[in-house]
């Protein structure tokens, strides 16, 4: 391993990579781009389709649940496909889901209607992120893949930061053009990202350490249930601190992001384009804290990368949310995203250097998405004690952020530290049976 680094660094980290591993990265970049703007859209236009369909908005916050709880079961058949049939077509086909169940939630005549496809548009939204995560990793080298790891991951921010955009420009001159038409030409937009596939289809090429490892298991053994081998001993107590990770993370974000939309548009009346600039902003800055908090995980450590941003955060956390101020809100929520925007930096690249090739595609994506069964809690019991129980929105998302953050210092500290692991084809499963 040290002779390669070594050669490595003889060029600049850029030139490192391959075209062809250059296509796949970028491959997994726009579809997890693409996939976050249709996904949180949807946290923008929650109260205009409660008014429109006369439902509590409680119950349109279940829709979002549910969407998040259904990216387990997109996350776990997509895992499988992609750890035995390869990285590329599971990826293609989440891409298409999504999109065209965002495009049909946009003609609901009821609420049902949007409840279902919304619903639907979960699985697909999960199917992406393993392969994904699992095609750009494995393609990248290891010198820089902490901090492609951020900018993978951070893309996430630009995808809630084009939906904010979107929402601020076109929502209000939609809406002139008709009642209804503002929130549903959001949720139509999102058929655009399928156009990505062709391109995918087209350059994109599996990974070479997958395709050796597969000629591997077909000449010795085949792993044919990935998902059972990451509780096997020697990988419990990474899929356990990773579970507990990824769960804590899940609700800190949707704590800090899935309902400052409908805060700032019901109790203090801002208007769409008020409460986009905060939102288009703060995730801006999420893309820019990832990226660099990515590249400190290949200096300081995959740990501390993340321990530091999530310590800061608690104490920013009452500065946005203890005032109804217009400036102190919009400067530390920004404060907030540049800092707190580093803890999602590691998720492709930490995830997938605790795993073998052979499972790592269903491994990463079982502990990532358990955690978006928990972040899906969110949403609903904040909105319970900010309407129901007439406590407002502000504390119950501080009290949710703070705790959360906790949680995720102590899951981020027990797991393993695996800065510049080098991931290779070997089957490991098996490795301890056939060595004794």
């Amino acid at each position: 391993m040290p002779v390669a680094v070594k050669g490595a660094e003889a060029v600049p980290w850029w030139k490192e990579p391959t075209k062809d591993q250059w296509y796949a990265y970028l491959a997994a970049w726009l579809g997890w781009t693409l996939d976050a703007f249709d996904f949180t859209i949807f946290l923008l236009i929650m109260l205009p389709i409660a008014r429109e369909f006369d439902v509590p908005l409680t119950a349109v916050t279940a829709v979002f649940a549910v969407t998040l709880w259904l990216r387990l079961l997109g996350a776990t058949a997509a895992g499988w496909l992609a750890d035995r049939m390869g990285r590329k077509a599971p990826l293609m086909i989440s891409i298409l889901w999504y999109s065209i169940c965002n495009f049909l939630a946009g003609f609901s005549p009821d609420f049902a209607f949007l409840f279902f496809f919304r619903a639907l548009l979960g699985i697909g939204m999960g199917a992406e992120w393993p392969a994904g995560a699992a095609l750009a990793m494995e393609s990248w080298p290891a010198r820089s893949r902490g901090l492609m790891s951020g900018v993978l991951q951070g893309s996430w921010g630009l995808g809630y930061a084009l939906s904010a955009a979107a929402y601020g420009l076109l929502y209000e001159p939609l809406e002139r053009l008709g009642p209804g038409y503002g929130w549903r030409g959001m949720l139509i937009l999102g058929v655009l990202p399928a156009l990505v596939c062709l391109w995918i289809r087209a350059y994109v090429k599996e990974p070479e350490i997958w395709a050796e490892n597969q000629k591997i298991q077909a000449s010795t053994r085949q792993v044919t249930l990935p998902l059972f081998a990451i509780f096997k001993r020697k990988y419990l107590w990474n899929t356990l601190t990773g579970c507990l990770w990824m769960a804590a993370n899940f609700c800190v974000y949707y704590s800090i992001w899935a309902l400052p939309g409908t805060y700032l548009q019901k109790e203090l009346g801002w208007t769409p384009a008020m409460v986009a600039t905060p939102l288009f902003w703060g995730n801006i800055l999420v893309f820019v804290s990832a990226a660099f908090w990515g590249a400190m995980s290949d200096r300081i450590g995959r740990r501390w990368a993340l321990i530091i941003p999530c310590a800061i955060a608690i104490f920013i956390t009452p500065i946005y949310l203890t005032t109804i101020d217009p400036m102190i809100f919009t400067l530390g929520f920004l404060l907030q995203a540049l800092v707190v925007g580093g803890k999602d930096t590691l998720n492709p690249c930490w995830l997938s250097e605790r795993f073998p090739t052979e499972i790592r595609a269903s491994a990463a994506g079982f502990v990532y998405h358990q955690g978006a069964i928990w972040g899906g809690f969110v949403a609903p019991i904040l909105t319970y004690y900010a309407v129901n129980r007439e406590m407002g929105f502000a504390l119950p998302m501080m009290y949710a952020t703070i705790g959360s953050l906790i949680l995720l210092i102590i899951g981020v500290y027990l797991g393993p530290e695996t800065k510049g692991k080098v991931l290779g084809a070997q089957l490991e499963v098996f490795e301890r049976e056939q060595h004794p």
